[in-house]
C-alpha cells in the first residue's frame, strides 16, 4: 500500500498544516489533520486510518504519551515528527512503539520516502508473508534461511534472528533496545555493544562493501534500518 493510504497529520503549527497537507495529497494519500493529541486519539478510535505523523511537542500532551496511549489498542504506524534534535528523545520515541523519527526541519521529499517505507513495512507485518525480498536480500522466514543475489548465506542463529527482525520491520528504525529483546529475550541482560558486534558479523555476510553498507543501515545512536522491501 501506497498512495491512497488515509494519513493522520497531528501538529499544533499552522504552517506545517499548511504545506505539508497538500504534499501529502499531491502524492495521492488521503489527509486528515488534528492539533491536540487528545483530538489524535479520538479521531483514530472512530475512523480507519493507515499511518500517523505526530509532532512531539502538542498543546495538551506530549507525543510520547500519544504514542504509549495508542499503543494500548492499535499497530498503526507512526512517524514522529519534531524539532526536539535529543538522541534520548528519538529513542524514546522508538521504544515506545513509533515507527519512524524525522526532524524539522525536513526535506517534503524525504519524509515522503519515510511514509512509503512505513506502509510497505505495514504491509509486510499484516499479511504475514512468508519471505522478504529486497534488490539484493531474501529472507525465507518459513525456512529461516538468507540470500544475497539469489546465493544462499549462512547465518549463525542471532545472525539469522537479527536479520528476520530488521527484515519484519523494513524500512523502520529498530532500536537497540527491541533488538536485544528480539534476539537475545526479552529479559536479556546485554549491552548495545554485542548488538553492535553482532551487526558487523552480519554485514560481513550481506554488505559487498560492509563499511559501506546498503543494505543493513545504521540509526546513529539509536539503532538499525533494512533498506526496503521492492
Amino acid at each position: 500500500m501506497s498512495a491512497g493510504a488515509h494519513l493522520l497529520l497531528v501538529d499544533d503549527e499552522p504552517q506545517i498544516l499548511r504545506s505539508l497537507r497538500p504534499a501529502l495529497m499531491a502524492a495521492g494519500y488521503g489527509v486528515a489533520t488534528a492539533e491536540t493529541g487528545a483530538g489524535a486519539l479520538s479521531y483514530l478510535a472512530g475512523e480507519p486510518c493507515d499511518l500517523v505523523i505526530l509532532d512531539l511537542g502538542l498543546p495538551d500532551m506530549d507525543g510520547k504519551d500519544v504514542i504509549t496511549r495508542l499503543r494500548e489498542w492499535s499497530e498503526i504506524p507512526v512517524i514522529v515528527l519534531s524539532a526536539r534534535n535529543l538522541v534520548e528523545e528519538k529513542i524514546a520515541a522508538l521504544d515506545l512503539g513509533a515507527d519512524d523519527f524525522v526532524h524539522k526541519p525536513f526535506a517534503v521529499d524525504e519524509l515522503l520516502a519515510r511514509v512509503r517505507a512505513t506502509l510497505r513495512g505495514r504491509d509486510l507485518r499484516l499479511a504475514g508473508r512468508a519471505s522478504f525480498r529486497s534488490a539484493e536480500l531474501e529472507v525465507n522466514f518459513a525456512a529461516r534461511r538468507a540470500y544475497i543475489q539469489g546465493e544462499e548465506v549462512r547465518l549463525t542463529p542471532r545472525e539469522y534472528d537479527l536479520v528476520r527482525t530488521l527484515a519484519r520491520h523494513s524500512g523502520r528504525v529498530v532500536t537497540h533496545k527491541q533488538i536485544i529483546a528480539a534476539v537475545w529475550g526479552p529479559d536479556a541482560s546485554v549491552d548495545a555493544q554485542f548488538v553492535r558486534v553482532l551487526v558487523a558479523q552480519l554485514r560481513q555476510k550481506l554488505e559487498e562493501n560492509p563499511s559501506a553498507p546498503r543494505i543493513l543501515l545504521t540509526e546513529t545512536g539509536v539503532g538499525y534500518r533494512l533498506a526496503g522491501e521492492d
